[in-house]
């Protein structure tokens, strides 16, 4: 079979459609560095068990309170676990969390907010119950639905999802009532299409950019609340590695050990400030016009 001359800038054309995303946002310098930035830490955690690790748990009473050497390149807590090894295992924890919260609330969001936006009459009851979550501080609320469900990985993930929600469902609304009023969404109601078609194919569209930018945001306030709640002694088990409960341990050893503290808090700067650098840059690809005004 042989192509025309003539098809062949339509091939171009489609070649071209292809592949302009990917370049876009690999000549954006802040998704390539947050891209990176994340994707060291993913892979750091998927290796965990071959990075040179030893048992995050096992305590050496001998080795206790070690610097930084060869032997234990992070050094060790008070027990004597490796710091290194804790550290590492620490990121599985963290984007779990930060993943998991970003997909549900995202997911549970777009939903709520498409249905806020578009029927009016649902509207002012749907908003009135994301304003009420929204006055309960987001850490109160996950150290509350800790308290009564017990500590747990599932428990976390939950009590950081729902402070989260009424974020994203603020955004989606916001856009869905934009949308509302365009010609082409009156158009389609004028001519008789369903309600699930307009939202799907006319709406949901024009949604997704936004919401992708949220997510990274939440995804990064997911992260550090994780922190925070670990550090606290309500987020997850003490015997479970993660970045806040090693830099709990070792804040009464501040002044003689700090490097307890130091390597997860550096861990959690770096993973949180490549999800936000990643987070501007897909602003920046995915909405060319606010990258203009900047």
């Amino acid at each position: 079979m042989t192509l025309k001359p003539e098809t062949y800038p339509a091939i171009l054309a489609k070649l071209k459609g292809l592949t302009t995303w990917p370049a876009l946002l690999i000549s954006n310098s802040s998704v390539a560095i947050g891209g990176f930035l994340l994707l060291f830490v993913a892979i750091t955690a998927l290796l965990a068990p071959v990075l040179f690790t030893v048992e995050p748990t096992s305590m050496h009473p001998i080795d206790r309170l070690k610097g930084p050497s060869s032997g234990f390149w992070f050094g060790t807590d008070m027990y004597g676990r490796d710091i290194y090894s804790r550290t590492v295992f620490g990121c599985r924890i963290s984007l779990a969390v930060g993943f998991s919260v970003a997909v549900l609330s995202v997911s549970i969001g777009l939903v709520v907010g498409l249905v806020a936006g578009y029927f009016r009459w649902l509207d002012a009851i749907v908003m009135r119950i994301m304003d009420g979550i929204m006055a309960i501080p987001g850490i109160l609320l996950a150290i509350a639905m800790l308290a009564l469900a017990g500590a747990s990985l599932k428990t976390v993930i939950l009590a950081i999802t729902i402070p989260e929600i009424p974020r994203v469902v603020r955004l989606v609304r916001g856009i869905v009532l934009g949308l509302r009023e365009e010609p082409y969404v009156e158009s389609a109601i004028s001519l008789g299409t369903r309600t699930p078609k307009i939202l799907i194919r006319h709406i949901l569209p024009n949604i997704v950019a936004p919401l992708i930018v949220q997510g990274t945001y939440v995804c990064a306030s997911a992260m550090i609340l994780e922190a925070i709640l670990s550090f606290l002694g309500a987020g997850v088990p003490p015997e479970t590695p993660s970045w806040g409960n090693i830099m709990a341990e070792g804040k009464s050893y501040f002044q003689i050990a700090p490097w307890i503290i130091f390597f997860p808090g550096l861990y959690l700067a770096l993973t949180v400030l490549g999800v936000n650098v990643l987070g501007d840059g897909l602003r920046d690809t995915l909405d060319p016009r606010l990258a203009k005004q900047l």
